[in-house]
């Protein structure tokens, strides 16, 4: 299981006005700017993939609630930017851990796994006994153990990184999170996302034609 947590820190402000205007230099055409014509003019810039307008809008989440086997997904996008909750110097011995449901499904799988993690608590706060430093007793820790990051990023690349991480052949829990960060951004620019849809029911996203 999962407590995911995804809470938006910050956005561009008139993120979608922004992209029309600065967008609409490529061809001189501002005297077309008038209200609502934004959403068109992203509509357009999708179909014909000109993405690159899209980066100059921003989003910064902080997530909460995932495993570092997640965030180990997370930070191969590498143009975003990181801060991570840090093994080195936060005391890990109380740390929580997110369990599969697979595994969790299963009595003996479950036993196993929950035993496992509680050895790993054990010993870590033995080498901590034994004055080793947090730096050196976090080898121990599962990539279960649950972490914290905030990622920043422009738009086209949380475009990229919904599209690749909803999809039905990404992991679970990476699935769940690219959900969560897609469902605020379509809140606050609607146009720029409009073509990602969330199936609930099978907590993947599909992609759809403008």
């Amino acid at each position: 299981m999962t407590n995911l947590k995804v809470e938006l820190l910050f956005i561009t402000p008139q993120a979608e006005l922004l992209i029309e205007n600065v967008g609409r230099t490529s061809y001189l055409s501002f005297p077309k700017q008038q209200a609502g014509s934004e959403k068109n003019f992203i509509r357009m810039l999708l179909r014909n993939e000109h993405h690159s307008v899209l980066e100059h809008a921003y989003a910064t989440f902080r997530i909460a609630g995932v495993s570092r086997a997640c965030t180990h997904q997370l930070v191969r996008h590498r143009l975003c930017s990181f801060i991570q909750q840090s093994q080195r110097y936060v005391d890990e011995k109380d740390f929580r851990y997110i369990e599969p449901e697979s595994i969790k499904a299963n009595a003996e799988a479950h036993a196993m796994f929950t035993e496992f993690m509680e050895q790993a608590r054990a010993i870590y706060t033995k080498l901590q006994g034994m004055k080793i430093r947090k730096e050196d007793a976090r080898y121990v820790l599962p990539n279960a153990t649950e972490s914290q990051i905030v990622v920043s990023a422009n738009f086209r690349e949380w475009r990229h990184i919904i599209g690749l991480r909803g999809s039905p052949q990404s992991q679970w829990e990476i699935r769940r999170l690219a959900i969560a960060v897609l469902k605020i951004l379509k809140e606050h620019a609607p146009t720029v996302f409009a073509d990602f849809q969330v199936d609930e029911e099978k907590e993947v996203i599909n992609k759809l034609k403008i």
